[in-house]
C-alpha cells in the first residue's frame, strides 16, 4: 500500500495520499491546502485519483475540495450529516468568521459499514460521531485514518456546532478501541508527540480513550 501524508492548510491538516501498487488507483484525503502540490504529487507517482474522501465537514479539512476536484476531476465523498449541517447557512456564516466558505455539495456520500474500494484495496467507513455528527474514519490493511476523531494523545474537540462529547466517548468506545492494538492510527493533525501511533499505545496512553473504556465497566 503507498500512503503519503503532507501537512496542509492555515489549520495545518494532515492530507494522505493512499493508493494501490498495483493498480495505482489512488483517494486523496482531507485534501486542505496545497492542492496544485498534491495533484502534481499524484501525478508524478503515476497514481489515478479516484475519490477526494472527507473524515468530516469541518472546513478547515474541506477546503481544498473545489480545487482538487477541479484538478483531477476526482469525486467528493463524505458522510451525508456533515455535508447537510456544514453548508448550512447559520452554520456557514459560524465558519465564515474564521475565514472559511462553506465546502461544495459532496458528490457522492459514505454510510457506515461501506467497503471503499481503491483498486485491489479495501477500507471499511465507520461512523464515529461526536467531534461532529458525520465523522468518519477509514480502516483497512492495519491502517485506521481518523481524521479529528482520536489524535495521538488526544481526541477532537467537541465545541463546535454538531460536536458532543458523550457522542465522541461512546464512538471512542464501541468504534475504535475493539479495532486490533496494533492497527496504526493515521490522525488528522499532528498534534501528539509522534505522527502517528498504535490503537494500543494509545488506550494505554491516551485519557480520552480510556476514559471512553472505563464508562463500558
Amino acid at each position: 500500500m503507498i500512503i503519503r501524508s503532507r501537512t496542509v492548510g492555515a489549520l495545518a491538516v494532515k492530507a494522505y495520499i493512499i493508493g494501490c501498487p498495483e493498480t495505482r488507483e489512488a483517494v486523496i484525503v482531507d485534501p486542505a491546502g496545497s492542492e496544485r502540490e498534491l495533484a502534481a504529487s499524484i501525478e508524478k507517482e503515476g497514481l489515478h485519483l479516484i475519490a477526494i474522501v472527507n473524515t468530516h465537514g469541518h472546513p478547515d479539512h474541506t477546503a481544498g475540495n473545489a480545487l482538487m476536484k477541479k484538478l483531477t476531476g476526482a469525486p467528493v465523498l463524505m458522510h451525508d450529516a456533515d455535508d447537510r449541517l456544514f453548508r448550512d447557512p447559520s452554520v456557514a456564516t459560524f465558519f465564515r468568521a474564521w475565514g472559511f466558505e462553506p465546502h461544495p455539495p459532496a458528490d457522492r456520500y459514505l454510510s457506515d459499514g461501506e467497503e471503499l474500494r481503491v483498486g485491489a484495496l479495501s477500507f471499511r467507513v465507520i461512523h464515529t460521531p461526536g467531534h461532529s455528527p458525520g465523522s468518519i474514519c477509514l480502516y483497512g490493511h492495519g491502517h485506521l485514518v481518523t481524521g479529528d476523531t482520536l489524535f495521538v494523545g488526544a481526541a477532537g474537540r467537541t465545541d463546535l456546532p454538531g460536536g458532543s462529547f458523550d457522542t465522541l466517548l461512546a464512538s471512542l468506545r464501541d468504534r475504535i478501541a475493539s479495532l486490533p492494538d496494533d492497527t496504526i492510527v493515521l490522525p488528522g493533525h499532528d498534534y501528539g508527540s509522534t505522527p502517528t501511533s498504535t490503537i494500543g499505545r494509545e488506550k494505554r496512553e491516551n485519557s480520552f480513550l480510556i476514559q471512553a473504556i472505563t464508562l463500558s465497566m
